[in-house]
């Protein structure tokens, strides 16, 4: 053993003995010895030599990178001798007289290694400098089974490494298998189609396994070459021998059954096809696939028959004459029995689409009106399908009940899985709705009259059938109970299902019954079965908290559908909603419910909308109120009173249980209107009140907790449009405790509070505004910077996205106090002293902000303050300094020199939205200021812009003229011209 093999070997090791320093010497070693010139000698001369299997992979992969790297800068003499040696080798020749050792005689990996080898010279050579390469092969093939062999693999890696598209090719590696298939099928294809029918034919009894390898290589090659060389007299017929005959191995006759696959997948005339398809006469495999459903035999005839059904059907699509569709429906119908029953049954070819392809049947059946019996018969099929296929497989089902990761994942999958095959079984629905209809009854009557160990799975399918036919269905078909509806509707509701307690079927019976609601609206004597699935342990008071939570949030939307209709049933359903309500807010709160969903306060927005409806009597609608917030409210002023007493362990589950009563009385008033508690019947607006009087002695008592804080601002929310303006005496006392000591990300929730009072009040509230706005402003000057906020590497964190989401607000805000005639607040004598520093961050932003709705919002303040402050009847200003700011800063800044910037891009309609309001601007002060604005900009703005005389007076003429858009378009053009002259050079100042 030389050098080199002790370093193959070491470099091979998997026993884990030899250190990785060694490994690294030996890979150098044989690295070094690659990058010599006689490289490929030293290959060959191994591997005639060397019975090392080792060593010989590792000369074959040397040989193969050389050749594929290197060969175009070797001599013609390394080729010719790499030609010869390889071509030698494999089949079975020597090196010289005095080799020892035969490859082939090898494991199988070596000799894919050498087929491999061998494939990499044809790329080079063939056809132009070894034209006989294969005509050569196959002389040699009379030397037995070992040759054969090596042959097909030779075959199999010129179809891996050079012909077959799946794998990504290079224009020049695509340019080179056209060539070599261009030169095979007129040199050799029919010779070597010969040779397989021929080595078939006599070895089909003796050695299977090689009769096998001789039908995979030709699977590869059907796709193009003349198909006539195979489908013919001969081969067809030994191809279904070899697939029927009981007595052969699986391998041989699922390799015979994968080239009839090749052969009905063969891309052709679509008319030439149909012929093919025809005399294959493909029913006598049917009778196949009912055998061992685990065996290959089974996949590939199933794969046959559902690539052959694909085809069929894409014949009857694509050929227009009424004989070409009427045998290709013909062959439809007959296939179609073993492909529904392989589709149930058998583990399909990924390459086929259950969906895709019956999606396309179903397609064809709108051609075909009335559908005759056959077809009814195979929607029956079709429907079958769906439900196997969407059923949920029992090994997953306590982990889908209980939810953890697994059943999670499961849960994920199968929604994306089912929504193409729901989207199926509602075309199905539009094209069949009678036979649908039928089975989903079947279906659910089945389910309805199941045992108790029945499957939990066929139960939940039966429902999702019948939710998801749903939405093929309209509205009034819904309302009225079309064709079976008015059974299946009644049979849903009445029914417990000994499984309900499952997770997944409590859900989805639950989502079922939301879905047909309208039934129950316009059949209101089944309202009494709607109220018991959800009020009982099939919704509401389920054992699982997911469906029971899922169930407040449907049984407010049932609420919100049936209102009024549900009046006789107040009493019955607060009764039923007792245990829940209190259960909702009690004290003995655990640390996994307080990381829970908030969807339980659901229960209270359903109560709120009931008991507030203008048809329940005034008297019981407050006493319905004051029995739920009267407890509610004593509950919060218990814990207020033992405020000072809380320990840290107790302090989380207090302040969890005081939010979460909070969030039961915010649901609970969406139910009431405005007008209702302040004009209709002012005793319910009172108890709000002193509501609202005790939860806002939570910012007193808690004034750093985040989390109360944002959920007591949320009720001020609702009270606003709640209460209107029987609120105002509460609110500058809670806007005083909401801004003490507030972060970034709470100021936020108080502007927008102040955004939604200024809207809904206008001048109304400007006392209450002008008392809080010096605060506000103040405390936000103080956090935000003037001008831009830290961007770049390192700069999105938490705290800087909290800032610039405060700044937007606070823009907002500005804007909203400027468009609802409340720009007095800013010249009040408690606010003067921000206006400029306002006025300051104004500006900057006009012409600076990276985001441009932010900026157009700005220009709109200026636009809005101009038209509140400047030309006073009697000429005197209302703000002193402010038209000179305005045209000396605002207007040569942001209207002239911040288009400018090349950042300002026209193309972009967000921009030319901001630009629209800069020339409006512009329009805008020339009418307040006239003939003061026209000569500062035009003898300051455009000099420094190097305006051209004659551009400087069209825009004068243009900003007198009344025509808007000719001004805009002409302005555009302006500064387009201008930024060309300047190349982006000037700075807003």
């Amino acid at each position: 053993m030389d050098d080199l093999e002790k370093a193959v070997l070491i470099l091979f090791d998997e026993s884990g003995t030899v250190d990785s320093e060694l490994k690294q010497k030996a890979k150098d070693y044989c690295d070094k010895i690659k990058e010599q010139q006689a490289i490929c000698s030293v290959c060959i001369e191994r591997l005639c030599f060397s019975n090392l299997v080792q060593v010989q992979f590792w000369c074959l992969q040397a040989l193969h990178e050389v050749i594929r790297v290197r060969y175009s800068s070797m001599s013609v003499d390394e080729k010719l001798f790499i030609r010869k040696s390889v071509f030698s080798i494999a089949c079975l020749g020597a090196f010289d007289d005095k080799s020892t050792v035969r490859v082939l005689e090898g494991p199988a990996f070596i000799k894919n290694k050498l087929a491999q080898v061998l494939v990499t010279v044809i790329y080079h050579e063939y056809p132009l400098i070894w034209s006989s390469v294969f005509v050569d092969f196959l002389s040699q093939l009379n030397k037995g089974a070992v040759l054969i062999d090596m042959f097909c693999r030779v075959l199999n890696a010129l179809d891996e490494e050079v012909i077959n598209l799946d794998y990504p090719r290079t224009p020049e590696e695509l340019s080179v298998a056209a060539g070599i298939k261009d030169a095979m099928r007129q040199q050799c294809v029919a010779q070597i189609v010969g040779a397989w029918y021929e080595i078939v034919s006599v070895y089909r009894k003796s050695d299977e396994e090689l009769c096998a390898s001789v039908l995979e290589s030709m699977r590869r090659f059907i796709s193009w070459i003349d198909i006539g060389l195979i489908v013919n007299d001969a081969f067809i017929p030994l191809l279904f021998e070899l697939v029927l005959v009981d007595g052969l191995s699986e391998q041989l006759r699922s390799a015979a059954a994968g080239c009839l696959s090749a052969v009905v997948s063969k891309r052709m005339d679509p008319q030439a096809k149909l012929l093919l398809l025809q005399s294959l006469q493909m029913h006598r495999v049917f009778g196949l696939v009912a055998q061992d459903l685990d065996s290959d035999l089974v996949s590939n005839v199933a794969a046959l028959l559902t690539g052959y059904a694909v085809e069929v059907l894409e014949c009857f699509k694509r050929l227009n004459s009424e004989d070409a569709k009427g045998i290709s429906m013909e062959l439809l119908n007959e296939v179609l029995p073993s492909v529904f029953y392989v589709m149930q049954n058998c583990e399909l070819d990924s390459a086929f689409s259950i969906v895709q392809f019956l999606s396309g049947y179903v397609g064809t059946m709108k051609t075909l009106s009335p559908l005759r019996e056959t077809q009814l018969g195979h929607v029956g099929h079709i429907l079958e399908v769906i439900r196997s296929q969407i059923r949920y497989d029992p090994m997953y089902r306590e982990n889908l009940d209980i939810l953890d990761k697994i059943g999670k994942e499961e849960e994920d999958r199968m929604v994306e899985f089912r929504k193409d095959l729901f989207m199926l079984l509602r075309n199905v629905g539009r094209v069949a709705p009678d036979i649908t209809q039928i089975f989903i009854r079947n279906s659910l009557a089945t389910a309805v009259g199941s045992s108790l160990d029945w499957n939990v799975e066929e139960v939940e399918v039966a429902l999702s059938l019948f939710y998801a036919f749903g939405e093929s269905i309209n509205g009034e078909a819904i309302r009225t109970g079309s064709g079976l509806l008015g059974e299946l509707v009644p049979m849903l509701l009445s029914t417990r299902f000994l499984c309900h307690s499952n997770r997944l079927v409590a859900l989805v019976y639950l989502e079922t019954v939301m879905r047909y609601m309208k039934f129950v609206q316009e059949n209101t004597q089944y309202i009494h079965l709607v109220l018991a699935a959800f009020l009982d342990e099939r919704g509401i008071h389920h054992p699982n908290v997911n469906v029971s939570r899922r169930a407040s949030y449907l049984f407010m939307r049932v609420v919100k559908l049936l209102r009024v209709k549900l009046v006789p049933f107040i009493e019955n359903i607060l009764q039923n909603l007792q245990d829940s309500v209190a259960g909702f807010t009690r004290m003995d709160y655990t640390s996994k419910e307080l990381s829970g969903s908030e969807d339980g306060s659901h229960i209270f927005e359903a109560i709120g909308l009931l008991i507030g409806m203008e048809d329940v009597p005034p008297a019981k609608q407050s006493d319905y109120l004051s029995s739920l917030l009267t407890p509610l409210c004593q509950q919060v002023e218990a814990l207020l009173m033992n405020a000072k007493v809380l320990t840290p362990e107790e302090a989380p589950q207090k302040f969890a249980n005081i939010k979460q009563i909070i969030v039961a009385i915010n649901s609970l008033s969406k139910g009431f209107s405005e007008r209702l508690v302040t004009a209709s019947r002012p005793a319910l607006g009172l108890i709000f009140m002193q509501t609202l009087d005790v939860l806002l002695q939570v910012l007193v008592v808690f004034p750093n907790v985040e989390t109360l804080r944002s959920k007591v601002t949320s009720f001020v929310h609702r009270m606003v449009d709640t209460l209107g303006a029987s609120v105002f005496p509460y609110l500058p006392k809670a806007l005083e405790h909401l801004l003490v000591d507030s972060e970034p990300k709470e100021l936020v929730g108080l502007l927008l509070l102040l955004n939604q009072l200024i809207c809904k009040f206008n001048i109304l509230f400007r006392d209450i505004l002008d008392e809080v706005f010096p605060a506000i402003t103040g405390r936000i000057l103080n956090i935000i910077p003037v001008d831009t906020l830290p961007s770049g590497p390192g700069s999105n964190t938490e705290e800087n996205r909290e800032l610039q989401e405060l700044q937007r607000t606070l823009y907002t805000f500005l804007h909203v106090i400027t468009t609802h005639d409340l720009s007095s607040v800013f010249l009040s004598p408690k606010s003067k002293s921000y206006l400029q520093p306002i006025m300051q961050l104004l500006l900057f932003t006009s012409c600076k902000h990276k985001d441009l709705l932010v900026r157009k919002a700005c220009v709109q303040i200026f636009i809005r303050l101009i038209k509140d402050w400047c030309a006073m009847p009697n000429g005197e200003e209302k703000v002193p300094g402010f038209q000179s700011f305005i045209i000396e800063t605002f207007a040569t800044n942001c209207c002239l020199y911040s288009l400018l910037d090349t950042s300002f891009e026209f193309r972009d309609a967000n921009t030319l939205v901001l630009f629209g309001e800069i020339v409006l601007a512009q329009k805008v002060m020339f009418e307040k200021f006239g003939n003061d604005f026209l000569a500062h900009f035009v003898s300051k703005g455009f000099p420094a812009a190097h305006c051209p005389q004659d551009l400087v007076e069209k825009y004068c003429q243009q900003l007198q003229g009344s025509d808007i858009k000719a001004l805009k378009s002409f302005y555009q053009s302006l500064i387009e011209s201008l930024r060309h002259q300047q190349n982006g050079s000037l700075v807003v100042r």
